[in-house]
């Protein structure tokens, strides 16, 4: 291979491996992007309250992970013993799961609701149990 040719290709290397690069970096920021912390519903359905004022979104709406929050709430009340149950079926393809601390009174948890691999809604509540 000619000298020169080298000299050529190293620089164009150089400037496609710089390219690739920006790339990952620009789509990296853009998944983080899709991830945002949204404002809680504004009541809680039952005896108790959403803690911490936000709930967390990922590749998905705030409206939407509103009203995925409040028919979450309504199945676990639904099923189970009443203000201490638990959803065990999907919402709207979303798959809930919780960590529960827990004393006779109250409940406290963080839900993290998952669809697809990808979208998820994380928030935190607090039942009372003392009607």
């Amino acid at each position: 291979m000619p000298s020169n040719l080298r000299f050529i290709r190293i620089p164009t290397l150089a400037v496609l491996a710089c390219l690739a690069l920006t790339t990952l970096i620009v789509a990296g920021s853009a998944r983080e992007a899709s991830a945002a912390n949204c404002k809680n519903p504004s009541s809680y359905p039952y005896h108790g309250y959403y803690t911490g004022g936000t709930f967390r979104v990922t590749k998905v709406s705030c409206s939407y992970g509103r009203k995925l929050i409040v028919a979450f709430q309504k199945c676990r009340t639904r099923s189970g013993k009443h203000l201490a149950g638990h959803c065990t079926q999907k919402i709207s393809g979303f798959r809930c799961s919780e960590k529960r601390t827990s004393i006779p009174t109250e409940i406290d948890a963080r839900v993290t609701c998952r669809r697809g691999g990808t979208q998820r809604i994380v928030h935190t509540y607090q039942q009372n149990l003392d009607e």
